[in-house]
């Protein structure tokens, strides 16, 4: 993955540093959000082309709470998100679980330069499913969470655009599940058993680890009632003991587009971009007709979300 992440950088830095001409930095304390409701349905009856009707109902809510000045910065953005799906003769399940926190401070060095220190934590609410294995838990809340504090510097041309970058990042992942931890989930270290299957050590709940990170943010609305944010994170793990893990570089790159209809109706596009060789992902080929899962290994995962909805922008 990391030819593919250095070209997805160049990518991110050069299309931001198009919108970058203009210092138009605001001082002082800054507080924005965006509340939502997106809701999607499909009706259908006698339809000869085949497919399920469904109900889905998604929640957002985005907060940020900012601080400019000549010599330092304070930033504090908190996101929420949970999504739930209906179709026919499937339960309901979830289609989005997200919480995260990011708290980034920094001291002016000289120029657009900043020694920064940054803190994030990802977690979700509720239990997720290896659907269509709606009885065995692969996720919870804390199982993971991720923890990352890193110091570095912050480069801020402009007040909606900054590219920090940390030669040191501890990132922590937690896994509060000890039978997820016994399986070794999320790249902790699993537990030990004998030639009888008697477990003789318990899986860890938590892996540090010590490396490199970069964290490029924009936010801009590009046009009228055209709000496009987008955010890329990549860490190189100094600390793995497999160097096939070290060259590889973990990343997840978040990006929306939000489209003012009204005062109250929006429209909103999001993608979300995730590789982490630590974490397995299910393997599924077609075997006599039928889709069967033959082994987990890394993969990119990939998530894209259109929906219409409420919102109120503040």
């Amino acid at each position: 993955m990391k030819i593919k992440t250095l070209l997805l950088f160049l990518f991110f830095v050069f299309n931001a540093a198009a919108f970058s001409q203009n210092k138009d930095t605001v001082y002082g304390w800054t507080k924005t959000g965006f509340i939502g409701m997106n809701l999607n349905q499909v009706s259908l009856s006698n339809w000869a082309a085949g497919g399920e009707s469904s109900v889905s109902a998604t929640g957002l809510f985005s907060g940020l709470v900012k601080y400019n000045s000549k010599k330092e910065f304070w930033l504090n953005n908190l996101d929420f998100a949970y999504g739930l799906i209906k179709s026919e003769d499937i339960k309901v399940r979830k289609n989005e679980d997200k919480i995260e926190f990011t708290s980034q401070y920094g001291k002016y060095a000289g120029g657009n330069f900043f020694y920064s220190a940054l803190f994030n934590f990802r977690s979700q609410f509720s239990n997720g499913y290896n659907y269509p294995d709606d009885s065995t838990v692969i996720s919870k809340f804390l199982a993971p969470g991720y923890l990352k504090a890193a110091l570095g510097i912050d480069w801020k041309p402009v007040d909606y655009f900054s590219l920090f970058v940390s030669p040191a990042t501890g990132r922590f992942t937690f896994v509060n599940d000890q039978v997820l931890a016994d399986e070794g989930a999320y790249g902790v270290d699993p537990a030990v058993y004998d030639a009888l299957g008697n477990k003789i050590t318990s899986g860890k709940k938590m892996k540090g680890e010590f490396g490199a990170s970069l964290t490029a943010l924009f936010a801009k609305e590009i046009m009228e009632n055209v709000t496009l944010a987008s955010k890329l994170n990549l860490f190189d793990n100094y600390t793995d003991d497999e160097k096939a893990n070290r060259l590889n570089v973990d990343v997840n790159w978040e990006t929306a587009l939000l489209m003012k209809i009204n005062k109250f109706l929006t429209a909103s596009i999001s993608t979300n971009l995730i590789y982490d060789h630590n974490i397995p992902v299910p393997i599924y080929e077609t075997i006599n007709g039928v889709k069967t899962q033959t082994g987990t290994g890394p993969r990119t995962q990939f998530k894209e979300v259109l929906g219409i909805g409420f919102g109120i922008k503040f």
